[in-house]
C-alpha cells in the first residue's frame, strides 16, 4: 500500500532566505528571500510589488529572477520528495553582484531555497 502524495506547501512558509556564494575563478553570488504559499495547483512565481533589490544594472534582473524560479520548481518536482506541487512563490528580496551574479548562481539559490522550505515542512530528504 502506498501513501497518497501530500501537497506542498501544506501551509505558508515565509522568509526563506538563501545566500549562494562561491569564490573562485568563476564566482557565484546570489541572495534571495522568498515566501512559499499553497496554490490551487501547479507552480507560480512572482516578484512582490515591494520587492527589495540590491543590484546596479536593472537589465539583468529579470533573467536572474527567472533562473531562481526554474531552480525552485526543479527542486520541488524531484520525485523523491513525495509531494504534489501546488505552490505560489513570492520573491521578496534579491541581492546580486556585478561580478559573480549570473543565471546559474540564481538557479542554484532557487534550488537551495526550495530544499530549505521542504525541510521546514518536514518533507523527506534523500
Amino acid at each position: 500500500m502506498t501513501s497518497a502524495l501530500r501537497r506542498f506547501p501544506p501551509h505558508l512558509v515565509r522568509g526563506v532566505r538563501v545566500l549562494h556564494q562561491k569564490q573562485n575563478c568563476a564566482p557565484h553570488f546570489a541572495e534571495i528571500e522568498v515566501d512559499f504559499g499553497p496554490a490551487g495547483e501547479g507552480f507560480a512565481f512572482e516578484a512582490a510589488q515591494e520587492l527589495m533589490v540590491e543590484y546596479g544594472p536593472a537589465e539583468g534582473l529579470s533573467r536572474f529572477f527567472a533562473a531562481a524560479a526554474v531552480g525552485i520548481e526543479e527542486q520541488l518536482r524531484v520525485p523523491g520528495h513525495g509531494v504534489v506541487v501546488a505552490t505560489r512563490v513570492v520573491l521578496r528580496r534579491a541581492r546580486a553582484d556585478t561580478f559573480g551574479s549570473h543565471e546559474l548562481a540564481f538557479r542554484i539559490a532557487g534550488y537551495l531555497a526550495a530544499r530549505k522550505a521542504l525541510e521546514h515542512t518536514g518533507c523527506p530528504r534523500f
